[in-house]
Order: structure tokens, then C-alpha cells, then sequence
């Protein structure tokens, strides 16, 4: 059954509010979110499974809920603290019934901005700032660090799942009215400040990939990355990201394929001295390696 079979579901009559019981199974269970993650659809199998009991609450027909439970198998990527948020949301309009299309378009792109937000807020800030406070009393050899550590980062995580999660689930069932009316202005919003938030990763996460060529020339030799730097930084992670979207758009790559592909990547260019990294190359190469 594929979800994109379906623009509504057969039963549109809006279910009941979930109890707080459900609510707060789906919360735990939002903490196995990556456990089986992977390349192909990445945490959906686990958003499913937080997901599922309010699911089958809501979709009482066995043929709603196997058509909710295929198009919530959508590729899915999010930070697992902020995962609840989209759940709320999510939840609400499932038990208004809103049409797939609205929900998926929703979900994804809520779910992927908040990626980038919640890497930024919690693991480059949050964490640290845990790490930071209690490293000190483990060097020290106090068994308070560590425990005070878990205490303290868990007991923020929990509690920002449980806040998330009903804040987004009221603010859903009382605003899902105005969500479906603006729903494409909400999606191109969101869709725009993933488009920042991708541009901000690959600087970041891709500054890596710099060429390693230099060619000869008397005491001055040419550094062919810094000719790049000039005409555009981080040209070449973002040849990267082009090609990847182009692979997988018009070629139907997989993201395992892809990863493959890079393997084989930086093999040959480390075999070849393309990539910067201050070794020498395995293969005489008419240039030197910075």
C-alpha cells in the first residue's frame, strides 16, 4: 500500500483528544526514536513506533490505520530532543482527520529545520555546557560529575519532550483550523528556513573538503584551493550537495549508494593527493600535496 495512493482517509470523522496516559507512553517512547535508524529512511521506523499508540486511538478503521501508519513511514529527519514537537503536531491533525497530503507536507517540514535548530541548541550548546560543568568534579575523581551529569542533561531532555509534545498537541487541535488554511504558506516558511539551515551545515560540516593541489611555481607555488576560497568558500562541499541532489533526483540514488560513492571518493583522491590533509599521495602526481 503506498501512501501516495491516498489523499484522505476513509473515516473523517475527527477521533477524541488522546489521554494524557497515551501521551506520555508515546514521550518514553520517543527515546528509541533512533534505534533503528538508517541510511535509507533514517529515523522513520522509530517515529513510527513513539507514533503508533496514539495512531491506533485515533484510526479506529483498520484500513485508516494502515494507510496512516505507511505515509508516517515517510523518510524522517529530526532532533530527537525536539521530536515530540512534530509529534504534537502531527497527532493533532490525524485525530482531525486533515487530509495525508497537508499531514506529510507538515511533518516534513517541520521535522527537518528543526534538525539543524535543535543540533545547534543542544549538542554544540546544552550539552557542553553540562559537560563542562561537571568534567572537573570526574577528573577530580568525584562520582558526583558523571551522576550529577545524567541528571541534569536527562532530566532537561525529559522534561523538554513532555513541555513539547503538549504544548504542540493543544496549540494543534485548537489552531488546526488555520494550519490547513495557510498550509502551503506554512510549508514554504518552514521549507525556506530549512534552506537556510542545510546552507549553514554544509559550510560548517563540509569545510573539510578542500583541495590539496599545488602546482609548482618557483618559490610561490599555486594553491589551487586558495584561488576557490576567492571566488566562492566551501565551493567544494557545496559541488558536493548539487551532485547528491542530482544523483538522487534524476539518477534514483539511494543514500547508501551514495555513500559508496564518496568511499570511493576519497580513496582515490587520498591515492592521488586531490584532497587536502598533509599527506603524500600513493601515486606520483604532477602536482604537490598542501
Amino acid at each position: 500500500m503506498a501512501s501516495n495512493e491516498f489523499t484522505t482517509y476513509k473515516d473523517t470523522t475527527p477521533a477524541a483528544r488522546l489521554d494524557n496516559k497515551t501521551l506520555n507512553k508515546m514521550v518514553w517512547r520517543s527515546c528509541q526514536l533512533q534505534a533503528a535508524f538508517n541510511y535509507e529512511r533514517m529515523q522513520s521506523a522509530g517515529w513510527l513506533w513513539s507514533i503508533l499508540p496514539g495512531l491506533q486511538k485515533i484510526h479506529t478503521n483498520k484500513e485508516d490505520l494502515a494507510t496512516s501508519m505507511t505515509h508516517n513511514m515517510d523518510f524522517l529527519n529530526t532532533h530527537p530532543f525536539a521530536v515530540t514537537f512534530v509529534m504534537g503536531m502531527v497527532l493533532s491533525m490525524e485525530q482531525q482527520k486533515v487530509d495525508i497530503q497537508t499531514i506529510r507536507s507538515v511533518r516534513v517540514s517541520t521535522a527537518a529545520p528543526l534538525g539543524g535548530i535543535g543540533d545547534a541548541l543542544f549538542w554544540m550548546t546544552l550539552i557542553p555546557i553540562i559537560a563542562g560543568m561537571t568534567a572537573n568534579m570526574a577528573i577530580e575523581g568525584s562520582l558526583l560529575g558523571p551522576i550529577l551529569y545524567f541528571v541534569i542533561a536527562f532530566g532537561c531532555e525529559m522534561a523538554l519532550r513532555y513541555g513539547l509534545l503538549y504544548w504542540s498537541y493543544n496549540m494543534g487541535t485548537k489552531a488546526v483550523t488555520m494550519m490547513t488554511a495557510y498550509a502551503k504558506e506554512i510549508t514554504h516558511a518552514a521549507s525556506v528556513l530549512g534552506v537556510f539551515v542545510i546552507g549553514a551545515l554544509i559550510s560548517n560540516m563540509g569545510a573539510g573538503a578542500k583541495l590539496g593541489i599545488s602546482i609548482p611555481n618557483g618559490e610561490n607555488p599555486i594553491v589551487v584551493q586558495d584561488y576557490l576560497n576567492k571566488v566562492l568558500p566551501c565551493l567544494i562541499p557545496l559541488l558536493f550537495t548539487l551532485m547528491c541532489y542530482v544523483l538522487i533526483k534524476k539518477k534514483g540514488f539511494t543514500p547508501v549508494k551514495l555513500i559508496g560513492l564518496f568511499l570511493v571518493i576519497g580513496i582515490v583522491g587520498a591515492i592521488f593527493g586531490i584532497w587536502a590533509g598533509g599527506y603524500t599521495p600513493l601515486v606520483p602526481v604532477p602536482w604537490d600535496v598542501v
